[in-house]
């Protein structure tokens, strides 16, 4: 079963206020690897991460063609961190969208005036301890 902590959420939905953004971790079409800050990274609830996709390059692609990805998360100055692994899926016109958009924070969405942007949506399979050690992980695993 995932639950996300309450300092999951407190740690993941202040990572760029922290100085500690979230890395994303995507595999291109031809089996590269591909990392990314995404300064947007939330929890959206118990089970799912949220991130507002404004970019529009890459990685959405990526994501695309293999939504298997990985959000890693590292506060030093807590000495703690995570490995989020799930399967993204896209909202482009609904409303999880506009609730991703929402909750955005707002220097994320200064650099996407026009709002062109969508929101990326992960469900969590699997919460690991930095070196793997599993904490998490949903049924049937």
């Amino acid at each position: 079963m995932i639950e996300m902590t309450a300092e999951m959420r407190d740690l993941v939905d202040n990572s760029l206020a922290n100085g500690t953004p979230c890395i994303i971790g995507t595999v291109d079409p031809d089996g590269g690897p591909h990392l990314g800050y995404r300064g947007s990274v939330m929890v959206l609830d118990d089970e799912h991460l949220a991130f507002w996709e404004r970019t529009l390059r890459g990685e959405a692609a990526y994501i695309e063609s293999n939504p298997k990805v990985i959000v890693l998360l590292r506060n030093p100055e807590k000495r703690i961190g995570w490995k989020f692994y799930g399967r993204a899926e896209f909202h482009r016109d609904d409303e999880i969208r506009e609730e991703v958009m929402s909750r955005t924070v707002q220097a994320e969405l200064d650099r996407d005036p026009d709002r062109k942007g969508f929101a990326v949506v992960i469900k969590v399979d699997l919460i690991t301890t930095l070196g793997g050690k599993p904490i998490q992980e949903r049924d049937g695993q």
